[in-house]
């Protein structure tokens, strides 16, 4: 049996990293629009708008943990100079920071596919908060995968890591600063 040589490893890698990008987005889609929505359904004992502005602190709690991810993150990788050499606490904050942005996503995910489903048809701020909710699971496995990979490029992580801050902040915009904003956000309706 032949083996299999580091440019083929390499490639299957990527082939991995790309399906976590687009089937597990697909999948999470296929279950929302399957479900029979529900309005009324609460959140943490609230329902209607106050389940709304609870999931908006939600969100800006997690936006404020992916920032501190991020800082965390180029510092890890010698990116702020000044800081010197990070420690084992930096990396492990770093990754219990990312632990505990990704369980406070899940309730506030569960919620968004229980009450509302898909909602492609609700308007632009309503669409591409569907998607973005749908691709950021999508984008956290993959950047998962490519953090446990010693043998991608070294482009893949700070890709891979950019794509799920720019999801999130795309989800916080479209929902949390929505809900902060009276319902409004500049660009969407």
């Amino acid at each position: 049996m032949a083996h299999l040589g580091s440019s083929q490893r390499l490639t299957g890698r990527m082939v991995v990293v790309v399906l976590c990008l687009v089937l597990i987005p697909v999948l999470v889609y296929v279950i929302a629009n399957s479900v029979t929505t529900d309005y009324t359904t609460g959140f943490f004992g609230r329902t209607g708008n106050d389940a709304a502005r609870l999931k908006a602190w939600f969100a800006s709690v997690i936006l404020v943990l992916v920032g501190v991810q991020l800082f965390l993150a180029l510092w890890m990788y010698r990116k702020i100079p000044a800081l010197g050499r990070p420690t084992k606490a930096v990396r492990r904050t770093h990754r219990t920071i990312g632990f505990t942005a990704f369980a406070l996503s899940v309730p506030v995910a569960a919620h968004c596919i229980q009450a509302y489903g898909v909602e492609l048809h609700m308007g632009s701020r309503a669409a591409l908060h569907t998607l973005a909710g749908c691709f950021f699971y999508g984008a956290f496995a993959a950047k998962v995968l490519v953090v446990r990979s010693r043998h991608l490029p070294g482009w893949a992580l700070p890709v891979a890591g950019g794509l799920v801050a720019l999801t999130l902040a795309t989800i916080w915009y479209s929902a949390g600063l929505w809900v902060f904003n009276n319902y409004s956000v500049p660009g969407l309706h």
